[in-house]
């Protein structure tokens, strides 16, 4: 993968009701928002710079929804527990953008459609969440339940087909998806990298499997 210029990430874990925000910061702070964890990882850092030109380049593009500039944020654990592998060295300039919980997945694909653009200017567009979702039927050690499978199956599916804009209206799948998914949080931000991929964009899966029965770890990349 080439080095990126700037890095957008669109972690779960800022979630935002009635706007969308874009974090201006030139140095965002690492946010720890966990609690019950090892003492190690409170430790860790991840000093990158911001990015605030990219930033003021997402507020132009966004024709759909307003994003309004943000400098309260910075990089919170859906972030930084990535990029801390991607790019340890902290070096590029890397900010946030929020998941606006009153709109619906299709004006999520759509706002990441009008991203696209950041592409061609040297952006890596990074989405943190998870294809399956649900914390309240974890089971350590256990099998994956046979509707984590199936739903991982069905989007897994969708996605080698190139069908990206159906991934959005997942809640079609009905109960399979309210399980797989009991919040959308964790969905959305799969949905960015995915509007703002190219026909040419080759489609690889990495990470695959399972952790504690009811989270689908499987990732992917579009280059």
């Amino acid at each position: 993968m080439p080095r990126p210029l700037a890095i957008l990430c669109v972690s779960a874990h800022w979630m935002t009701r009635g706007t969308t925000r874009v974090h201006v910061g030139r140095q965002p702070e690492t946010i720890h928002d966990f609690g019950g964890f090892p003492a190690a990882l409170y430790q860790q850092q991840y000093p990158a710079p911001g990015a605030p030109e990219a930033a003021e380049a997402v507020m132009g593009l966004a024709r759909s929804v307003p994003v309004i500039a943000d400098t309260e944020w910075g990089l919170d654990h859906g972030a930084w527990s990535i990029l801390i592998h991607l790019f340890p060295a902290a070096d590029i300039p890397t900010f946030q953008l929020s998941l606006d919980l009153s709109r619906s997945p299709a004006e999520h694909f759509g706002l990441a459609r009008e991203l696209k653009p950041l592409r061609d200017k040297g952006v890596l567009i990074v989405g943190s969440g998870n294809i399956v979702h649900n914390l309240r039927t974890m089971r350590p050690g256990a099998p994956p339940y046979d509707w984590a499978e199936a739903f991982d199956a069905d989007l897994t599916a969708k996605l080698e087909a190139r069908d990206f804009r159906a991934a959005a209206d997942y809640q079609a799948l009905g109960d399979i998806a309210r399980l797989a998914h009991p919040t959308v949080e964790h969905y959305l931000p799969m949905l960015y990298p995915l509007g703002a991929a190219d026909e040419k964009d080759r489609l690889e899966f990495f990470n695959v499997g399972f952790d504690l029965a009811s989270l689908s770890m499987r990732s992917f990349i579009l280059q």
